[in-house]
């Protein structure tokens, strides 16, 4: 992409985060003149909209946002501008207090002691919005007002609520004050703001088809999964269809792993807090993740059993192919060491991020760890993108994108010498510019141990998903004192790359949608059903179910008393790729009638012709029927 082009996109985006935020406030002026004791807590907005955390005298439904509506446009139409100033911290505690905005108490009360600094659209693309001239908290606060409202403000604003575009509130929810689950629960009110008409339009449509697709609605409908209080919340239970979706998805990967020289491994879902704590991942991830557990002695415990050890469930398998690797001394002659595992780990995420499959608390990665010498580092970094690339090219996943993460220079939070973050940098850059791979680099994305290139999915909403992350990794050879014994005979410490996929949960979700439930027929839980006309050819129904699961195909008979048009109805909201009507004149000639699920009548086939034609579709993978 040009620069120019990219500076273009980054002013489109800079002055519509602008808008957003504004009419983040704008919806606040509007709730206070409708909800006399409103408590607001705090605005965001995101790549779509905006929104704000409000605690209410009611509760806020979607029948209320015409009115919440009007009062917005009224105040968008009044070009009412916003007002900013700096008040002292006493000023604006007195002012809050006064009004019983104990939310935005604690936010002053909580500022930090350092220099404020404008938003980056302030600061880039000042033109576009009206920035603050910075300031020092806690004794200067920056707050802002707009038809009497007064607000603490940071973000970047317009001139005047005229400039604000075309809006729809969408939607509302809980939030919890500050992420904290501890903390009351407040209402979140969601909404859009574009710079036209026609956007404001063509996003409802695609906000619409969304919903739509969603994995959740979708998932209970097609029978794939669920979740259970009694289980436990963002723990999936996978019905049968569902886990013929999964193994059929694994297999794939599995089989494809094999043939470019992977071996898999099996490791425990637990292991001593020690490894967690040796490998970075417990001070990564210990707000995430599940209390340890410790192993007490029991009584008639043997004298040299370990007494008191803790264990952890992991929040990442990293730790223990390493392990493996470490069990025995390797030779040169053994590198590249592929090891692959369909790994479950557990994160104990908060209730309000729980989304589906997309985020939940258990969850399986598709994961590979490679052990290799520096020198087959750039090598062994190609192969595994074009293995990526590869199944997503099978998957059908064709909009992505290329982001190398590395370093934020201001944080603490990653490990290892300059050196060796700069050595692995060079071999992604090395590598993405030999296979012409365009990418953006972008500070903070990297993993606390090395640098990595993220594989982005954008969806049918244009949301992005990480669906590939590929890490060169330095550090954690070190860490765990791993080595091989070179051509040399010394010893030499190898390099890791590390490869997942995301986890199995959320590609599946994003293939639900992306796929609105209509799996290509080598995914397909089902991929055919057959349809006896009447009681009468049940029994030749039965057996043509036995020559298909026979030959592979995964199948079921339809034995309802309903009649055949329902029968087909239901098989094609299903989503199944094929329904078998058998009568009479099948039974005699050993065929089948075939139809498609968008209705399409293919005739009669023999059943071996009908086998035929599915087995050369899920060979080849083939996107249609």
């Amino acid at each position: 992409m040009l620069l120019d082009e990219r500076r273009q996109g980054d002013v489109e985006q800079a002055r519509l985060r602008c808008m957003r935020y504004s009419a983040a406030h704008v919806l606040a002026a509007a709730l206070t003149e409708l909800y006399p004791g409103a408590k607001f807590a705090s605005a965001g907005v995101d790549e779509f909209g905006f929104y704000y955390d409000v605690e209410l005298p009611e509760a806020l439904s979607p029948e209320d946002f015409p009115k919440i509506e009007r009062v917005m446009a009224e105040i968008m139409q009044g070009k009412y501008p916003f007002e900013r100033s700096h008040w002292s911290r006493q000023q604006a505690l007195l002012y809050f207090r006064e009004r019983g905005q104990n939310h935005k108490v604690e936010m002053i009360e909580e500022m930090p002691e350092a220099e404020v600094q404008p938003y980056a659209e302030q600061q880039h693309f000042p033109q576009l919005c009206h920035a603050h001239d910075g300031g020092k908290w806690p004794d200067e606060v920056p707050v802002c007002s707009i038809r009497g409202f007064v607000d603490v403000c940071m973000g970047p604003l317009l001139e005047q609520a005229g400039e604000i575009g075309p809006f729809k509130l969408l939607r509302v929810g809980g939030a919890y004050w500050r992420g904290d689950e501890q903390r009351p629960m407040l209402q979140r009110v969601y909404g859009t703001v574009w710079d036209s008409q026609e956007e404001l339009e063509q996003y409802l449509s695609r906000l619409e088809d969304a919903q739509k697709r969603d994995h959740r609605k979708l998932g209970r409908e097609l029978g794939l999964f669920m979740f259970s209080s009694e289980v436990g919340a963002g723990l999936p239970l996978w019905l049968p269809k569902g886990a013929m979706l999964r193994e059929a998805l694994e297999g794939f990967l599995h089989d494809e792993q094999l043939r470019r020289g992977y071996v898999p491994v099996m490791t425990p879902q637990i292991g001593l807090l020690d490894l967690y704590r040796r490998s970075g991942h417990w001070y990564k991830y210990r707000e995430e993740m599940y209390p340890p557990m410790e192993v007490k002695p029991r009584e008639d415990s043997e004298p040299d059993e370990p007494q008191g050890e803790v264990y952890a469930l992991r929040p990442m398998n990293c730790p223990h192919p390493i392990a493996i690797y470490k069990s025995e001394m390797r030779s040169y002659r053994e590198l590249p060491l592929r090891l692959a595992e369909f790994g479950m780990v557990y994160r104990y995420e908060k209730a309000g991020q729980i989304h589906g499959l997309l985020r939940s608390r258990g969850f399986t990665i598709d994961d590979s760890h490679i052990f290799a010498m520096p020198e087959q580092l750039d090598d062994e970094f190609i192969q595994v993108v074009d293995f990526v690339r590869y199944v997503f090219q099978a998957l059908g996943i064709h909009q992505y994108r290329g982001r190398v993460g590395v370093r934020d220079p201001l944080s603490s939070k990653y490990i290892g010498s300059d050196e060796v973050w700069a050595k692995a940098e060079a071999a992604i850059a090395r590598a993405l510019e030999k296979l012409n791979f365009p990418y953006t680099k972008e500070e903070g994305e990297a993993g606390f141990y090395g640098p990595k290139l993220d594989l982005l999915f954008s969806d049918a909403l244009g949301r992005e998903w990480q669906l590939g992350t590929i890490q060169v990794d330095y550090n954690l050879p070190e860490r765990f004192d791993l080595w091989y014994i070179g051509e040399d005979g010394e010893r030499h410490r190898p390099v890791m790359i590390h490869r997942a996929p995301g986890s199995v949960e959320r590609l599946i979700a994003i293939l639900i949608e992306h796929y609105a439930g209509a799996f290509p027929v080598w995914l397909a839980p089902v991929q055919a059903v057959v349809i006896p006309i009447a009681d009468r050819h049940i029994e030749y129904a039965n057996k043509v179910l036995s020559k298909l699961v026979a030959a592979g195909v995964r199948a079921e008979v339809d034995k309802r008393g309903e009649r055949m048009n329902a029968k087909l109805r239901d098989a094609q909201l299903q989503k199944i790729p094929y329904m078998l009507v058998v009568g009479d004149k099948e039974g005699v000639d050993e065929a089948v009638s075939v139809r498609l699920r968008g209705n399409e009548n293919l005739g009669v086939m023999l059943i071996e012709q009908f086998v035929e034609r599915v087995q050369n579709v899920v060979k080849e993978r083939r996107m249609g029927l």
